[in-house]
């Protein structure tokens, strides 16, 4: 069976999604797409020589009967709406992050979802399905450096646009951090804190830059996380795990060593699309599977909550400079 799968979004991870659908992926083709440009998603139909019809709209694209599951690459705070229509819709939707700009907006989906009975949305958090992260989730779970202590993380971008503020280190840049640990140390966070070093000379006057953020989960696993998105050398994730009897770190990125002009180098990535392409082809894969099977099992609309809400406490804490209680209800069963 090949699922129709129906993309509101055409920029520039909507192209992304749309080449993998078509030329890596297995079991989906795109019947139809939107995009708030008409001329753009015309554009994305023709350079992938896709058999879809171009949508005025994207709640006519979640109706129309072609089109079995949904993908939604739009700007972030038309998320939420979307999302709500294809549950509405009964259909399948993965939703790139955000999947609401709000708690409250991802409380929303969550509601919707569990009065439709089923679970129909995935969020686009790709790290889980790393294979560095998941290799790091078998040592914990096998106990080979026992019960996790401490984390230490970075989050280093090379350099960032000139639109990007200080709040956004928290909702575009640790949002990653905030699900995969989470994901890691099977555990919410209970309080958050950050503090501001020395700024860098190269962060523009609105930034903040670097950032350290301070979190305590529910066990009492103390994770600090640097963010420093104009650290200029390259794209670098960190994480390492200090337990009781071992210390376990994320593995570097495949590189060839080189010995060359009297010194011994491995490169350094630059881009976050080089360092996570193969879990973005996973993860979408198995949405793909997951559809047809009847079951999805990636990250849930619970999970794009539980991060919305730890997002809130870490940017009310840039602000306040305390330390910020997170409250987290139990997880559903339903989830």
């Amino acid at each position: 069976m090949t699922l129709a799968i129906g993309v509101i979004g055409t920029g520039a991870i909507g192209q992304d999604h749309i080449r993998r659908l078509s030329q890596t992926l297995s079991g989906a083709k795109v019947v139809a797409v939107h995009d708030i440009n008409p001329l753009q998603a015309e554009a994305a139909v023709k350079q992938y020589q896709l058999a879809a019809s171009v949508h005025d709209n994207g709640q006519a694209l979640i109706r129309d009967p072609a089109v079995e599951a949904v993908l939604v690459t739009s700007w972030g705070p038309s998320h939420e709406e979307f999302v709500l229509d294809a549950i509405a819709a009964g259909k399948p939707v993965f939703c790139e992050k955000p999947l609401a700009v709000s708690a409250a907006g991802c409380m929303h989906i969550v509601q919707a979802e569990r009065a439709h009975g089923k679970r129909l949305v995935q969020v686009g958090f790709m790290r889980p399905y790393d294979a560095g992260y998941r290799a790091l989730k078998q040592v914990l779970q096998e106990g080979r450096i026992g019960a996790p202590l401490m984390l230490h993380c970075a989050h280093r971008n090379p350099s960032v646009g000139e639109g990007y503020t200080t709040p956004m280190a928290i909702t575009d840049t640790l949002i990653h951090e905030l699900d995969v640990l989470r994901w890691l140390l099977d555990e919410d966070y209970v309080s958050a804190q950050v503090v501001f070093p020395r700024k860098s000379s190269h962060a523009l006057p609105q930034l903040a830059d670097p950032q350290i953020v301070l979190l305590e989960t529910r066990s009492g696993v103390r994770i600090d996380v640097e963010i420093f998105v104009n650290c200029q050398y390259g794209y670098d994730i960190q994480c390492q795990i200090v337990g009781e009897t071992g210390i376990a770190s994320l593995p570097e990125p495949s590189s060839v060593p080189l010995r060359s002009a009297a010194s011994y180098s491995t490169a350094i990535l630059t881009d976050w699309k080089q360092r996570f392409i193969a879990a973005y082809d996973v993860e979408l894969q198995a949405f793909i599977d997951g559809v047809q099977a009847g079951s999805l099992t990636g990250p849930s609309a619970w999970d794009g909550y539980a991060a919305a809400v730890a997002a809130d406490a870490c940017v009310l804490a840039q602000q306040n400079g305390a330390v910020v209680e997170i409250s987290m209800p139990p997880r559903p069963d339903f989830y």
